[in-house]
């Protein structure tokens, strides 16, 4: 596309999401952010409020927590461990070694008792969601077997995902707290925090400050307010989940669990600089530094799990409707068409309605908040807002426009 088609571009993606976030009961406020392969931003825009009904307007400047927009990120430095052979995919004693409370969790029947595994868990397996865990929130079996005191994911209590297992390992693709574990395993090979090696590894050599699983006062003060969406679609501002993680002081911070799978809080424009090095093959476009050898980076890209052709087409249940809503599918495809998952994200491995390119990759967080890459263009984009519970519908409307917006204008 020509200049003028972008400049076009640029103001029918400034409306679409001006209206998103000013009709009544709409969209609070939200940040849009793409990029290309070589790190230049296409596009970057804050409409809205920073909270419901407050005076100051989201700015592109504000924080959001990202929940599994974080996946990508641990699944980034946990291949930087297997290229240099501290981990590896399928060692499953290494694994266990590691992490002996893998070796031990039995699972979970349908009847609420326990049963041992029949083959250890590996890696790989965790970071496919297919190690057997799963999340609370979107099943019942596993919420009831935590009661009376129940299990809280966002607890930044370690204690939280000491779960077992709802499925034998290798099975089925289950979505949960595996990545967590991979997390787990990462902390106790390098003796550092998740956090401090994300920001030692990756963030530091990729030249991003506002990224954070325990954000720094000045992230704090711009972080987004946190909304709820009642069942007749009413808006209000409620208390944020993450309380453990945003009131830690330096010392508690050295107790307090940093989840892979959901723990950390990012300023998009930021976040989209990790998307760019993986559209540039492992290597940073703006400040050079390489994060993953081009092949690990394809080895992600590559679906991992070709016996589930249909992993992603099963009923989600809403067990904390307050958080999550239910569904059926992860992502709208034609049933004929099969599902791919890599090592940490979604694939979708045909062409797709808005333009993305077959083999483009996307995943999402519990307050709607969504990211996607399209290595054969050369693009990606984030859209961020901060709406419980998951898979808002006035978000996902906007999501849908704003992707078919910039492969019509963009690419």
């Amino acid at each position: 596309m020509g200049s003028n088609a972008q400049g076009d571009g640029t103001q029918v993606l400034q409306d679409l999401i001006n209206a998103a976030c000013c009709e009544p009961n709409g969209i609070p406020g939200a940040s849009v952010v793409i990029i290309n392969r070589d790190g230049k931003e296409l596009f970057a825009h804050a409409s809205g409020k920073r909270g419901q009904g407050q005076p100051e307007p989201m700015s592109l400047d504000n924080i959001f927590w990202i929940a599994s927009c974080t996946k990508l990120i641990t699944g980034i430095a946990l291949m930087q461990l297997v290229e240099q052979g501290k981990l590896a995919l399928d060692d499953a004693e290494q694994l266990e070694k590691l992490c002996p409370e893998l070796r031990d969790v039995k699972v979970l029947r349908e009847d609420g008792t326990l049963e041992e595994k029949k083959r250890k868990i590996t890696l790989r397996m965790l970071l496919t969601h297919t190690a057997g865990f799963g999340y609370t929130f979107y099943n019942s079996k596993l919420a009831d077997y935590g009661r009376p005191i129940g299990y809280d994911e966002f607890s930044g209590q370690v204690s939280d995902i000491l779960q077992p297992l709802i499925a034998q390992p290798g099975e089925e693709f289950n979505y949960g707290i595996n990545i967590d574990w991979a997390g787990v395993a990462l902390e106790r090979v390098t003796k550092m925090s998740l956090n401090e090696y994300m920001q030692r590894y990756i963030f530091e050599p990729l030249g991003l400050k506002n990224i954070n699983m325990f954000p720094t006062l000045q992230m704090k003060e711009k972080l987004a307010y946190m909304h709820q969406r009642a069942p007749d679609g009413t808006l209000s501002i409620r208390d944020h989940l993450m309380h453990r993680p945003l009131t830690a002081d330096t010392k508690e911070i050295k107790t307090c669990f940093g989840s892979g799978g959901g723990g950390c809080f990012a300023n998009p424009q930021e976040y989209c600089q990790i998307l760019a090095m993986l559209l540039k093959g492992g290597v940073s476009p703006t400040t050079g530094s390489r994060i993953l050898q081009e092949s690990t980076v394809e080895d992600m890209f590559t679906n991992q799990i070709p016996q589930l052709p249909n992993f992603a087409r099963k009923h989600y249940s809403s067990v904390k409707p307050d958080l999550v809503a239910p569904f059926d599918e992860f992502y709208p495809q034609p049933l004929d068409q099969a599902q791919g998952w890599g090592l940490t994200f979604m694939i979708t491995p045909h062409r797709g309605a808005t333009g993305r390119s077959a083999n483009t990759v996307h995943w999402a967080g519990l307050p709607n908040t969504w990211w996607w890459a399209d290595r054969e263009k050369g693009v990606a984009g984030m859209v961020c807002t901060q709406i419980l519970p998951s898979s808002d519908l006035k978000v996902g409307m906007l999501i849908g426009a704003v992707e078919s917006t910039v492969y019509q204008y963009f690419v």
